[in-house]
């Protein structure tokens, strides 16, 4: 009878154990838990409100840069239009959300022509200045105008990362630049599942 129980008692740790939820093998960081970017409230360049649940069901790619931006911004963008190609038919699963650290210059007639000029798909987003201070403070970006060499010039210095959300909206990774699609397709992959 001891033995009976032993077996049973094993073959239980085998079941749990068995079933328990795999834990994914993420390239980039996992952020899976995180205390803060939980969302947004911003517009899309059509001038519609939009939130973090509005693309429930897709996976998320948060952005934060601006139109003018020389290296990083469209690099970023470039890589994640090469990711897209690599997903093939599930990268319609996919959202890539741009948001614009720069609201005085990026007008919602800017962002429909930038974003969307990497992949369709993409979609820039905007807000006010407090708007964009409050989103970029929920997600600890950092950014700061610089001055240029004429008067009213700028640039901005700015986070160079991306934020992952899953299908139902929690935050799970962080995304370093500038580090090719292979990494990035890997692990969307497995948030695609």
């Amino acid at each position: 009878m001891k033995k009976l129980i032993a077996v049973l008692c094993m073959l239980s740790l085998f079941v749990l154990f068995g079933c328990s939820e795999k834990k994914a093998d993420f390239k980039n960081t996992d952020i899976t838990g995180l205390e803060y970017a939980k969302g947004f409230s911003l517009k899309d360049f059509n001038g519609k409100p939009v939130t973090l649940e509005t693309y429930k069901g897709k996976v998320v790619v948060l952005f934060f840069g601006f139109t003018q931006c020389p290296d990083v911004c469209p690099t970023t963008m470039s890589e994640m239009a090469a990711v897209m190609k690599e997903l093939g038919p599930q990268a319609n699963d996919v959202q890539v959300l741009f948001v614009t650290l720069d609201p005085e210059r990026d007008t919602p007639e800017l962002l429909k022509q930038y974003a969307p000029a990497f992949d369709q798909r993409f979609v820039g987003l905007y807000g006010t200045p407090a708007e964009i201070a409050q989103t970029a403070q929920e997600f600890k970006v950092f950014y700061q105008k610089v001055p240029g060499k004429e008067p009213g010039q700028y640039s901005i210095d700015h986070t160079a990362g991306s934020f992952v959300f899953d299908k139902q909206g929690k935050a799970r990774l962080f995304l370093r630049h500038n580090q090719g699609p292979a990494p990035i397709v890997h692990d969307l992959k497995q948030l695609l599942v």
